[in-house]
């Protein structure tokens, strides 16, 4: 097993060619916000990961391996909701009240301009819903905000993929 007991956030300080040829490692939230733990790379080694306690590795970070082998971390796809505005009924603002609403329930949540991302959970889609948002379940890497005191939310890796904004959706409501 290979020890790893450092980590450069978004591999500060570090060549692009170096971290492009780096090995990779695939983790979830779960997983990402433990200060230890075990993991395969890309190159099938064991990597038993030391970090400080209250650490969070982030998709983008970069772990240093006790021999100075370097391994990329990415945000493993996992479930999610994907909760965005509804250009019909609402406002991009309804994303606001309800990153309000979901911070008050110390829910781990994503921020993006255009949409918001939390852990799966049916109460939670529910109320969003009764909100007039639009909410999709996906598979996709997960990056919710550090707390406002912790280090965890000081950088983000925003990867530019499709959006897909169709959806079916009553409100309840006649327009």
């Amino acid at each position: 097993m290979l020890a790893v007991n450092k980590i450069l956030p978004g591999g500060q300080g570090l060549a692009p060619v170096l971290l492009k040829r780096a090995a990779t490692v695939e983790l979830d939230w779960d997983v990402r916000q433990k200060s230890r733990f075990e993991a395969t790379d890309s190159q099938g080694r064991t990597l038993g990961v030391f970090l400080p306690r209250g650490t969070v590795v982030r998709g983008g970070d970069v772990l240093v391996a006790e021999d100075g082998s370097m391994v990329r971390v990415l945000a493993a796809p996992q479930p999610v909701l994907v909760i965005t505005h509804c250009t019909g009924h609402g406002s991009p603002f309804d994303l606001l009240r309800a990153a309000y609403h979901l911070g008050n329930r110390h829910v781990p949540l994503e921020l993006r301009p255009d949409h918001l991302k939390i852990e799966p959970d049916h109460v939670l889609a529910d109320m969003l819903r009764s909100m007039h948002l639009i909410v999709r379940e996906s598979n996709e890497g997960f990056e919710p905000e550090g707390g406002a005191y912790g280090n965890a939310g000081g950088h983000h890796h925003h990867e530019h993929g499709s959006h897909d904004h169709d959806h079916d959706h009553d409100h309840g409501h006649g327009h």
